[in-house]
C-alpha cells in the first residue's frame, strides 16, 4: 500500500468539501448496527442524568411557593387582583409558609444556583476533554443530589447559609452539559448526532415536568413534612442514579468492554479517535462560529429560564392558582418542549442525511422555528386579557417551542469542532447562565412594588426582543462545516483518488487509517 503527499493546499481542500458529507476516509463509514447499542445505552442513562439534573433544579421553583408565607407585608402579595373574578371557584389559596421573603429575597433565592453554575462551565468543557466526561458528569450530578438533601436544614438555619448551598450547588451541576457534550464529540455517529443529543437532553425537560406536579403535590402533604418532602425524594433518586451511571458507563467505545466491535468501528469511523489535543483558546475565542452559538444559546435560555423560575409565581399571583394546579400547569410547557425537543433532532438529521438543506441551513432553520415563534406568542399573551386558558395556552407553547433550538444550535458545537466540543458548551453555556440569575433579577425588580400584568408584560417583551436578537445572529454568523482550528494537523493524502484527512501524524493515527481504508476496499 503506497501514499502520496497531494501538492495542493490542505486548507484549500478542506474549504471546498463538506465535512458533514466525507466524515474521514472520503464518506466510507462502516455501517450502522442493527439494533440497540451501547450508543443508546449512554444516551438512556445520560437522558436519566438530565431527568435528575432537572428535578434537581426546578424543585425550588414550586417548593418556594409553599415555603414563603404569601399572607405578610409584601406589597407586591397583597395588591395583585387582577383576574380573580375569572378564576374557577376553589382554586386559589393563600400559603402560610415559614419564610418571610419579599420578592427580591426570592429572586435572590432563585438566582443564586446560576451564580455557581456559571463558574464552571469553561473548565468542565476542558477537564471533560482531557481527563473524560463520565467521572465528571456524574460527580456533578451526585454533588447537587447530595447538597439538595439538605437544603431543608440550611434554609431553616440562615437565608444566607441557603444562598450558599444554591450557590455550590451550582458549581457541581455547572460541569454537566460540557461534560456530556465531550463525550458526545466521541460516541456521537456522524448522522446520529441530532438524534443522539436531542434525546439525551430532553431528559431535561421530562424532568421538568415530572418535578413540577410532584413537587406541588409533596407541598400540600403532610409526607416528611410538606415541602421539605420534595428535596428529600429529588436528592435520593439522584444518588441512586450515580451508582447505576458509574457501574455502566465508559468514556469512549475503545474503554467499553462490552460494546460489539462491528458498533465500535461504526463509531470510530464515524467521529475517528481522539487523542488529547491542546486547546486552540485564542481561534474558539474569535471564532464567528462560536459567538453565533453563544448569542443563540443566550437568547434561548433568557426565555427559559426566566419562564422556569418565574413561572410557578406567575401563576400563583397573577392567575391565582394554588400551589398544586400551580405545578401541574407550570409544567406544561415543559412537556411540549419535550416533544418538541426529540422531534427537532429527528428533523434536523433527516433534512441532513438527504441533503435537503446543508447542515448551516438545517440549523439556522430549526434554530429559527425555536426563538421567533416563542417571541411571537410572548407579545401575544396581553392579547388573552384574564382569560386563564388563553394565557396557559399562550405560554405553553412560548416555551415549548423553544425546543426547537435543540436541533439548532444545540447541535452545532460537535459540527464545528468535536474535537473540542465540551470546551464550546462550556463557554456557550457560560454565557447562556447568566439569563439565570438576571432574568429572576429583572422580574423581582420589576414586580417587587407592582405585581400586575402590566409588569409581567414588560417581562415577556424583554424576552420576546432577546430572542429575536439572536436569531438574528444565529443566521448572520453560524456555520455548519468543521473549522480548520479543529484539526491540529492536517495533510492531504491521496489513495487511489481518494483524499483523506489525516488529523494527527503518529503512528497510531497512521495505523488506525491503513486499517480504515483495507477494510473499506
Amino acid at each position: 500500500m503506497s501514499f502520496e503527499s497531494s501538492s495542493e493546499d490542505p486548507m484549500d481542500y478542506l474549504k471546498t468539501k463538506d465535512s458533514e458529507k466525507e466524515p474521514l476516509l472520503g464518506g466510507k463509514v462502516a455501517e450502522a448496527p442493527a439494533g440497540f447499542g451501547s450508543r443508546h445505552v449512554l444516551a438512556f442513562l445520560a437522558f436519566l442524568g438530565f431527568f435528575n439534573v432537572y428535578c434537581l433544579r426546578v424543585n425550588l421553583s414550586v417548593a418556594l411557593v409553599a415555603m414563603v408565607n404569601s399572607t405578610n407585608n409584601d406589597p407586591s402579595s397583597v395588591n395583585s387582583t387582577e383576574c380573580k373574578e375569572d378564576i374557577p371557584a376553589n382554586t386559589t389559596s393563600t400559603n402560610t409558609g415559614e419564610f418571610n421573603w419579599d420578592s427580591n429575597t426570592q429572586g435572590l433565592v432563585l438566582g443564586a444556583f446560576f451564580y455557581g453554575y456559571i463558574i464552571t462551565q469553561i473548565p468542565g468543557g476542558w477537564l471533560a476533554e482531557v481527563f473524560g466526561g463520565k467521572k465528571l458528569f456524574g460527580f456533578g450530578v451526585l454533588c447537587t443530589a447530595i447538597l439538595t438533601l439538605l437544603t431543608p436544614l440550611a434554609a431553616r438555619w440562615n437565608l444566607y447559609v441557603f444562598v450558599a448551598l444554591r450557590v455550590i450547588e451550582g458549581i457541581g451541576e455547572g460541569v454537566t452539559f460540557p461534560a456530556m457534550n465531550a463525550m458526545w464529540g466521541k460516541w456521537a455517529p456522524l448522522w446520529e448526532r441530532s438524534k443522539l443529543l436531542s434525546f439525551t437532553y430532553s431528559g431535561a425537560q421530562l424532568g421538568t415536568v415530572f418535578s413540577m406536579p410532584i413537587s406541588g403535590i409533596l407541598c400540600k402533604s403532610d409526607f416528611l413534612g410538606g415541602w421539605p418532602s420534595v428535596f428529600y425524594l429529588f436528592g435520593a433518586i439522584g444518588c441512586v442514579w450515580f451508582v447505576v451511571w458509574m457501574l455502566v458507563v465508559h468514556d469512549t467505545p475503545a474503554q467499553h468492554p462490552r460494546i460489539s466491535q462491528e458498533e465500535k468501528d461504526y463509531i470510530e469511523t464515524s467521529v475517528g479517535t481522539r487523542q488529547k489535543l491542546k486547546t486552540p483558546w485564542l481561534s474558539i475565542w474569535t471564532s464567528p462560529a462560536v459567538f453565533a452559538i453563544c448569542a443563540a444559546h443566550f437568547a434561548n435560555n433568557w426565555g427559559f429560564y426566566t419562564m422556569l423560575t418565574c413561572l410557578p409565581t406567575y401563576m400563583k399571583k397573577i392567575l391565582h392558582f394554588d400551589v398544586q394546579q400551580d405545578g401541574f400547569l407550570s409544567a406544561l410547557p415543559y412537556l411540549v418542549c419535550w416533544m418538541c425537543q426529540t422531534i427537532s433532532g429527528q428533523l434536523a438529521d433527516y433534512i441532513r442525511k438527504n441533503q435537503y438543506l446543508t447542515t448551516a441551513n438545517t440549523r439556522k432553520v430549526v434554530n429559527s422555528c425555536g426563538l421567533l415563534l416563542p417571541a411571537i406568542l410572548l407579545c401575544c399573551v396581553q392579547f388573552a386579557g384574564c382569560n386563564h386558558a388563553a394565557v396557559v395556552a399562550i405560554v405553553t407553547f412560548a416555551v415549548g417551542l423553544g425546543g426547537f433550538c435543540m436541533g439548532g444550535f444545540n447541535c452545532n458545537h460537535i459540527d464545528i469542532a468535536s474535537n473540542f466540543s465540551g470546551t464550546l458548551m462550556g463557554i456557550t453555556n457560560m454565557f447562556a447562565t447568566i439569563p439565570g440569575f438576571l432574568g429572576p433579577a429583572v422580574v423581582g425588580w420589576l414586580t417587587s412594588h407592582e405585581d400586575t400584568r402590566a409588569k409581567w408584560q414588560i417581562v415577556f417583551y424583554i424576552s420576546a426582543a432577546i430572542y429575536v436578537t439572536g436569531c438574528i445572529l444565529f443566521n448572520v454568523f453560524a456555520r455548519g462545516e468543521e473549522q480548520e482550528w479543529n484539526i491540529p494537523e492536517v495533510s492531504v493524502l491521496v489513495y487511489k483518488g481518494n483524499k483523506i484527512n489525516e488529523r494527527d501524524r503518529s503512528e497510531s493515527s497512521q495505523n488506525s487509517i491503513s486499517s480504515r481504508i483495507q477494510s473499506a476496499q
